[in-house]
């Protein structure tokens, strides 16, 4: 039986720490059990939750020493310090083989225990920024719903917590495994790593004198890069400088990805057929809608749509 133990900490979420208990430690009518459960904290006792209430943690970090599985649910505030005792435990874990698992938050935990640098990892869209900044060495990828190494893995947003643990379950006993579980708690089977997050488009910001402005207003028309560069009377080059500068972009990029995010906007506020989308946002057609829209957002206008759409 793989053992999989929570860590908590004081304010824990309750979501996340149910996300974990759902998938692995939720006994379940014709589904065979191949997982223990259970729930540790650094001083046992009562810990405070998210929501209101305390909860019983009888188990202190001797119990990640058996831990085939050590996941941890989150980590608010993000800046609370790791304490040296479960810095200590986790790589004791991780040294005997275990898995390190986080959901949301608690990526900046595993971060400090080291186990991150030189990797890949991924967090909740709004907090990836600060975990690049605070760890420079960890390679942060706010697009991505999970990213997993095998010995340790990290989730995006709480919900993006499920879809590692149903992933880990596929790994650990295969896919029709898995699927029974999704299926038991109403769940698609599989959403894979590499699909975006879903982050809200970054709001319009004009620091090139009206360009960006002047460039949204006409999306449908074949707008180019030299087309862009003539309004503001400069050279292509001295405006691929401009963008260098203020928007980490090139024009080319910034074009791209404002007509992408038009065309979400539609998705999700319009019955527009695609290929009508296709030709507002100026992407000319359906099919290359579907290629660029799955490259930027990694799923398609159909499924963005039926996940999003606002009645």
């Amino acid at each position: 039986m793989h053992r999989v133990v929570a860590l908590v900490r004081p304010v824990q979420s309750t979501f996340e720490l149910g996300c974990a208990a759902e998938v692995f430690g939720t006994p379940r009518a014709g589904v065979p059990r191949h997982y223990e459960f259970e729930v540790c904290t650094e001083t046992p006792g009562p810990v405070p939750t998210s929501a209101g209430y305390s909860m019983s943690v009888t188990h202190g970090l001797s119990a990640l020493a058996s831990a085939d599985t050590v996941l941890i649910p989150g980590w608010t505030p993000v800046d609370a310090p790791l304490p040296d005792r479960v810095r200590r435990a986790l790589l004791r874990a991780h040294g005997r083989g275990a898995r390190l698992v986080t959901i949301c938050t608690g990526a900046f935990a595993l971060a400090r225990t080291g186990l991150l640098d030189g990797r890949s990892a991924t967090v909740h869209w709004a907090r990836a920024a600060q975990l690049q900044r605070e760890f420079p060495r960890v390679r942060v990828e706010p697009d991505v719903l999970y990213v997993d190494h095998g010995d340790v893995a990290t989730s995006a947003g709480a919900g993006a917590g499920i879809d590692l643990c149903l992933h880990l379950v596929r790994r650990d006993h295969g896919a029709a495994h898995a699927a029974l579980v999704a299926r038991h708690m109403v769940m698609p089977p599989h959403r894979d790593g590499g699909q975006a997050q879903y982050a809200p488009a970054p709001p319009p910001s004009d620091e090139l004198d009206g360009l960006l402005e002047w460039a949204g207003a006409r999306l449908g028309t074949p707008l180019s890069v030299a087309d862009l560069a003539g309004h503001l009377n400069v050279s292509p080059r001295t405006l691929a400088r401009r963008f260098a500068d203020r928007l980490g972009t090139t024009p080319g990029g910034w074009l791209l990805a404002r007509r992408v995010a038009e065309a979400r906007d539609l998705l999700e506020r319009t019955d527009l057929p695609v290929e009508a989308i296709a030709t507002r946002v100026g992407l000319t057609s359906a099919v290359n809608l579907r290629r660029r829209f799955r490259a930027r957002v990694g799923t398609t206008p159909g499924a963005y749509r039926r996940a999003f759409r606002t009645p």
